[in-house]
């Protein structure tokens, strides 16, 4: 558990220097469970993020860019009327407890003053985001509704008075006395950093595990030297924020944690850390969730064209069988002299055979020699007929395949609105019916809205997340000398450079992002082709955003995402 108590205590500071003071200028709701403010204080904009998401629960500052839906939900609604225009008094934590407190400063509708408490619970899947009328404790709403049914100890729910979720009674760990400290531990027991979590508010095991660490033997005396180090961290707000690296599980902390296998970066500020930490992730499992129907609908069809060319491989595989037909009518046919009607087979030598080998022919007897011979032929002739059709269907299966495949990469990486790009796709190819809901109007055609990034070297590279944006990127937008890059023979994004003559280093970035937006995402040395437009052709009636190209030069580059970060436009 990364985000304990202690550092809520690290995110509550961050917060109070940056924005205390500040004014809540506007409010989003983006997503069900996250909240975004803007807010105005020491002469710039912050953009305050408040998640209650049972997996992603944080509050933070962030510079990630959010869309938001056309009607705001009603708790959106509810904070701004309390909430924008008003000033943050105050931010701190509840004692040690994984709880923010915002005390903010407003008028109500008459013009009155009027007190609020913003509360950010942040407890996994028990996870709130409430805001409180300061003046009676009284809950005006909550992003989730809790009754007394779920739970016994306190409802939350408009109306109800706050209550604090229950104490634990543990001590303090940054006032806590040396001599509390050893008391609280029974050093005979073992296990002392289970022993550290049950007994210090705020700690997790991720932090106990570092202080046991410290210590090479845990004698009483160095148990609590290490103690006092790591508790003199927080005393004294010495933060290197960072995320690590442990047994293929990433991590992060107010300070690296040397039990934990690798540091993989530090960074000046907690906020942009968590940035760092969840890019992707929690877009990801939103992405997940709003496009289940879809994925499981491509899967399904993917998993049904592999099965077909199977079975088409099979019939291929039986029709090739084929030229030995030919061979018995031939053979059939120059000794025809020897067959008697009512033979079941004929032993015949194979003049095709260099050692002049026999072959065993079976014969109908109902059938005359010459019929016999013509039954064969005409074998022949059905199995070459069915190779072409054969082939010609395993290849067109074959392209189905690729084509969910890509699709399926697609929703990898995909935003809200490439999903329902996606989506449309689908419908336009007659995959999916289309299904609108009462009084739907369909939008007038709108242009892709692409990814942008800005090479070092000042040149703006375009990105296609999916094939629509794909084939409005290199069939519409793009110029004859605009350099096109694709990962050679790998699924992945269309990456347009608007320069005609660009720099070896804005190639070199440009071929990382297609690198980067691409199935091999995670490899080393990927191989991308980069050539002009006026190159890249897209045949007559193939799939959307497939093309082919020729004139090209193969770059081979390792995907980075700090660097893809750090050329975001």
């Amino acid at each position: 558990m990364s985000f304990d108590g202690l550092f809520t205590k690290a995110m509550s500071e961050e917060l109070f220097q940056h924005i205390n003071g500040g004014r809540i200028n506007k409010i989003h709701q983006p997503y069900p469970n996250e909240i975004i403010m803007i807010v105005r204080a020491h002469g710039k904009n912050h953009k305050l993020l408040l998640s209650a998401h049972p997996s992603y629960s944080r509050a933070q500052l962030t510079n990630e860019t959010y869309e938001n839906p056309q009607d705001p939900p009603m708790f959106c609604m509810l904070l701004r009327k309390h909430l924008e225009g008003a000033i943050i008094e105050n931010i701190y934590q509840k004692e040690r407890d994984r709880i923010l407190i915002f005390e903010v400063k407003g008028r109500n509708e008459i013009g009155d003053i009027s007190y609020k408490t913003l509360i950010i619970e942040i407890m996994g899947r028990h996870s709130n985001i409430i805001i409180v009328d300061k003046e009676n404790n009284k809950i005006l709403d909550s992003i989730k509704h809790v009754s007394y049914a779920v739970n016994s100890y306190r409802a939350i729910l408009p109306g109800q008075t706050y209550k604090f979720p229950p104490e634990q009674h543990k001590l303090d760990p940054l006032t806590a006395a040396p001599e509390d400290v050893l008391k609280a531990l029974d050093f005979n027991s073992g296990k002392l950093d289970k022993q550290l979590v049950a007994a210090f508010a705020g700690f997790s095991p991720l932090l106990a595990k570092e202080i046991m660490l410290k210590c090479e033997l845990p004698t009483q005396e160095n148990v609590l030297e290490a103690f006092e180090e790591v508790i003199d961290l927080f005393k004294n707000q010495k933060y290197c924020p960072a995320i690590m690296h442990n047994n293929n599980k990433e991590l992060f902390y107010c300070f690296p944690l040397k039990h934990v296998e690798e540091t993989i970066k530090t960074f000046t500020t907690l906020s942009e850390m968590l940035d760092r930490f969840y890019f992707g992730k929690a877009s990801r499992d939103r992405i997940k969730q709003q496009a289940q129907d879809l994925e499981r609908f491509i899967t399904n069809e993917k998993e049904k064209n592999a099965k077909k060319i199977g079975k088409l491989q099979d019939t291929l595989h039986e029709s090739q069988k084929g030229e030995t037909f030919q061979l018995y009518g031939e053979l059939l046919t120059a000794n025809i002299y020897q067959i008697q009607q009512g033979m079941t087979e004929i032993e015949v030598v194979n003049y095709y055979d260099e050692e002049g080998k026999t072959v065993l022919i079976p014969l109908q007897p109902q059938k005359s020699p010459s019929q016999n011979a013509q039954a064969y032929y005409t074998k022949y002739q059905k199995s070459k007929n069915a190779i072409s059709i054969v082939t010609e269907q395993i290849q067109l299966a074959t392209e189905e395949l690729q084509y969910f495949e890509a699709l399926l990469h697609q929703l990898d990486s995909a935003r809200p609105k490439d999903i329902e790009e996606i989506r449309e796709e689908l419908q336009e190819g007659g995959y999916l019916k289309q299904r609108h809901k009462k009084g739907f109007k369909k939008p007038k055609d709108t242009k892709p809205v692409l990814d942008e990034y800005m090479s070092t070297d000042g040149d703006l590279i375009l990105v296609g997340k999916n094939n629509k944006q794909n084939e409005y990127l290199t069939n519409k937008l793009s110029k004859r000398d605009d350099i096109w890059f694709h990962t050679k023979d790998i699924p992945g994004s269309h990456v347009v450079i608007r320069n005609s003559e660009p720099t070896e280093k804005t190639l070199e970035e440009a071929a990382m992002l297609a690198a980067y937006y691409s199935k091999a995402k995670n490899s080393s040395r990927v191989p991308v082709d980069y050539t002009q437009i006026r190159h890249v052709k897209k045949p007559k009636g193939s799939k959307p955003g497939f093309v082919t190209y020729d004139n090209q030069t193969t770059l081979f580059v390792t995907p980075d995402e700090d660097v893809v970060l750090q050329l975001k436009k």
